[in-house]
């Protein structure tokens, strides 16, 4: 879809940007509809409470608007970087209580605490090449929500993904990769849409594998229990690095 190359962020942000950022993403959608749509305007309010003070989101759509707002804040350049202060810290030695877990990919371009402007204590991140499940990864996945109390799970792919673009090269060529990479490439490839060429393979293939590992935690009985009354969702979504967008996979 487009090159690896990884967009420069602007250094310092003028007034004059600030004010065509805020215009050019009010009502843009993020993580998809259903939910309600973070803007800037409610993303960030003019007398911000204390990290300490942040209320917790408790329920699905909560955790969704949160997650949202966040990352309209990042990819306006105007992060919060919640949840850092010392009165923060010195609590969360006593326990920890993450809203939302987020199992992504491990491209050091994408890492989820920057993407949704978040800070300690605030997600459980799961990170594998590919979002690729294991026993160990859906261990952590339900340890976030069945002793933690996480009310949402979110998949999070990526615009350019190596390990997507691995795995096609791969099925294209038949030539096995090197040691445990394979594994990798054997669980995306039922991902692959062979009706596609080239980089539009590799884009489909990307959010056909969010949709793949999404649907596999929906199937985990403990998981879709909970998902069943309302206490939990496990949404797919994907990064655009060119845009900084997070934008949800129906």
């Amino acid at each position: 879809m487009n090159s690896d190359s990884t967009p420069q962020r602007a250094a310092a942000v003028t007034p004059a940007r600030r004010a065509l950022l805020r215009t050019a993403l009010t009502g843009a959608a993020a993580l998809g509809t259903g939910f309600a749509v973070a803007s800037p305007a409610s993303a960030f309010p003019a007398s911000a409470a204390s990290s300490a003070a942040r209320p917790r989101p408790s329920t699905p759509g909560q955790a969704l608007r949160e997650l949202a707002a966040g990352n309209v804040r990042w990819r306006t350049y105007r992060e919060q970087h919640p949840d850092e202060t010392p009165a923060v810290r010195q609590a969360l030695t006593s326990g920890q209580h993450p809203f939302a877990v987020v199992l992504g990919c491990v491209d050091s371009r994408v890492p989820p605490e920057l993407v949704f402007d978040q800070g300690l204590g605030d997600l459980l991140t799961v990170r594998t090449a590919g979002e690729v499940l294991d026993e160990a990864v859906l261990g952590s996945v339900a340890y976030g929500v069945l002793e933690l109390g996480i009310p949402l799970v979110l998949v999070l792919g990526h615009q350019s993904c190596g390990a997507v673009r691995a795995a096609v090269d791969a099925d294209e060529s038949g030539e096995p990769l090197p040691a445990h990479i394979q594994y990798l490439a054997d669980q995306i490839a039922p991902a692959i849409d062979h009706t596609k060429e080239g980089d539009a393979r590799v884009d489909a293939a990307i959010d056909a594998n969010v949709r793949l590992v999404r649907s596999r935690l929906a199937a985990e009985p403990d998981l879709a229990a909970k998902v069943s009354v309302g206490q939990l969702a496990i949404v797919g979504a994907r990064y655009e690095l060119t845009s900084q967008v997070v934008h949800r996979i129906a």
